[in-house]
């Protein structure tokens, strides 16, 4: 297995030997590769949401395009706002 020599600050360092210490982990070794894990998976969310907000913004373009929104004027926006989350709450909720 390859070594690496890293430098972590003081603070880090200390979070490294409580996290030994406490028996969570048996060597700094296992801690900096469970946040290695955790970077994995932050960097898989991260796109995964990126690629369906590039998928909404693409509908929304398509939409655009094909005459599907309505133009509310900015007097009339809080109101729009307001009855979107209506509507998406009562979707939301179960019937009955």
């Amino acid at each position: 297995m390859p070594t690496r020599n890293v430098v972590l600050s003081d603070h880090q360092h200390a979070l490294v030997e409580s996290l030994v210490q406490s028996g969570s982990y048996q060597n700094a070794s296992e801690v900096l590769r469970e946040g290695l894990r955790l970077i994995e998976q932050r960097e898989r969310l991260d796109a995964a949401k990126l690629k369906v907000l590039q998928q909404a913004a693409n509908q929304g373009w398509d939409d655009i395009a094909a005459g599907r929104y309505v133009d509310v004027a900015n007097d009339q926006l809080a109101d729009f706002i307001r009855a979107l989350g209506v509507e998406a709450a009562r979707r939301v909720r179960p019937a009955g």
